[in-house]
């Protein structure tokens, strides 16, 4: 906790943002830091509630009061351990996680919820300027080694914790350079790839190596991976993209979310050629999908220069307040802005694409048609047209960002790891596939989610696997544990 009465006394402050104008003609990060004042007010808000249900909110386990209590006494040092113990990567979570644990505070019952995320941010970035965070490379090894496929988030956090119990970790990524989703699939002015490559720098000072270009399941076999290992896991994401199955979807300026997000990161990142069709500079721009896929293509499209924007959303408008089905500590299914969704462009909620015109094998036009939801006695409920709601929109790019139905999976056959009837690598409580030391963790294994599950899977995944080489005991912590790494 922090201050008792803090929450009666402070109200809840928003990290400053950079002027729209101005964050529109870059892609740096828009969110500013608090003073170090305001964020001793903000952790001083967080209350003597009794039972922390923020810890239920968090699948890391992070212990919220306890390094809100030490930011709210000037102890920063302290609160990055007490951060550190149980997330690896704070600085990541601190800027892309949704934040579960603010939805599941107790302020939230009927007030705003702690400043938890933001406070994240400028724990891990104190350390950091401080020069707390060092290489801290295991004392022994272990002789074991394990390979990880996929440098994502669930991949990364795995290598860390199985590094830091002394086996020799090898990540495998098929593209040129280390992050995964973090590097391609989240713009920069979300999270600056430095701050990915600082963390990357500091695994690879630990001992943890990473072999990039390498297309596992093309050019080198799963078999073959497994074979090099003592252990193996699969953290190769989700990305298996959602289709748009209606009549003209073969149209050019039709594109997939993640090969229009991955080609502005590859340009920022000063390792990528430009293509026309994956611009928005003076376009008619159509992003269907209203999650923060979405909202990132909106973000990207109005820094490329978008003649218009319009970001459609199958389903109505949520409610602006949380309804009776929707009680605390449950995630608030609420009206939201993002911080793309503020600098522009235009939404529309539950509009039915039909069909794509357009002429000479170029996408013109896009048919849909308005939305409703019919409950039945059952308590089930459907989308069903509206008579009479024909609507058309001028577009030049549509950009499908409709969500992803599971990770590729081509190849794994040859390992025997079962399939899970979502599409996604089947595993058990431990994580374990039904392959002898093949182990799954992220959105292989979940489908899509979010980072902070990524993470967590990854921590618990690596406790299975150095279980599994240790002889059934592991020296990991558990979900929310001191931890001695």
């Amino acid at each position: 906790m922090g201050k008792p009465t803090g929450f009666t006394e402070w109200g809840r402050v928003h990290a400053p943002k950079r002027e729209k104008e101005e964050r529109l003609g870059d892609y740096r990060e828009f969110a500013l830091p608090l003073s170090v004042e305001e964020a001793k007010r903000q952790a001083g808000r967080c209350m003597d509630c009794g039972v922390p249900f923020c810890h239920q909110g968090c699948p890391l386990g992070n212990l919220i009061p306890d390094f809100n209590e030490a930011v709210y006494r000037g102890r920063w040092r302290e609160a990055y351990e007490l951060l550190s113990r149980t997330n690896g990567f704070p600085e990541m979570t601190g800027r892309l996680c949704p934040a579960p644990c603010e939805a599941a505070c107790v302020l939230a019952i009927d007030r705003d919820a702690v400043t938890i995320e933001q406070m994240e941010k400028e724990i891990s970035e104190r350390a950091f300027a401080e020069g707390w965070v060092k290489p801290r490379p295991p004392q022994r090894r272990t002789g074991r080694t394990v390979g990880v496929v996929g440098s994502g988030p669930a991949g990364l956090a795995a290598a860390a914790q199985l590094n830091a119990a002394g086996h020799t970790v090898t990540v495998y990524e098929r593209d040129a350079h280390v992050g995964g989703l973090l590097r391609y699939g989240i713009p920069d002015f979300k999270l600056e790839k430095s701050v990915v490559e600082r963390r990357i720098a500091l695994m690879e000072a630990e001992g943890v190596v990473f072999r990039t270009g390498v297309d596992v399941g093309g050019s080198v076999s799963f078999r073959e991976l497994r074979g090099r290992h003592d252990a193996l896991l699969l953290a190769m994401g989700a990305r298996r993209a959602r289709e748009l199955e209606v009549e003209g979807r073969e149209l050019a300026g039709v594109v997939q979310a993640m090969e229009y997000l991955e080609h502005q990161n590859r340009l920022v990142g000063g390792h990528g050629e430009a293509q026309a069709r994956l611009d928005a500079s003076g376009k008619n721009v159509v992003i269907l999908g209203g999650g923060d896929t979405g909202s990132d293509c909106l973000g990207t499209a109005l820094r490329q220069g978008a003649k218009s924007v319009r970001q459609v959303e199958l389903f109505p408008a949520p409610p602006v307040i949380r309804s009776t089905e929707n009680p605390w500590p449950r995630w608030p299914v609420v009206f939201r802005t993002s911080s793309s969704q503020e600098e522009g462009g235009d939404r529309s909620f539950a509009m039915m694409t039909k069909r794509l015109e357009g002429s000479d094998g170029k996408l013109e036009r896009l048919h849909a048609v308005k939305v409703e939801v019919q409950r039945s006695v059952g308590g089930g409920a459907r989308l069903v047209e509206v008579p009479g709601s024909e609507t058309t929109l001028e577009v030049d790019l549509l950009i499908l960002a409709m969500g992803f139905t599971g990770p590729e999976t081509t190849g794994l056959e040859e390992l025997g790891v079962a399939i899970s009837p979502r599409g996604t690598v089947q595993v058990d409580s431990r994580f374990a596939t039904s392959a002898e030391g093949v182990y799954g963790a992220g959105d292989a294994s979940r489908g899509a989610s979010l980072i902070v599950w990524a993470l967590s899977d990854g921590r618990e995944a690596a406790k299975s696997i150095d279980a599994y080489l240790s002889g059934g005991v592991s020296v990991l912590p558990t979900r929310g544990a001191d931890s001695p790494f």
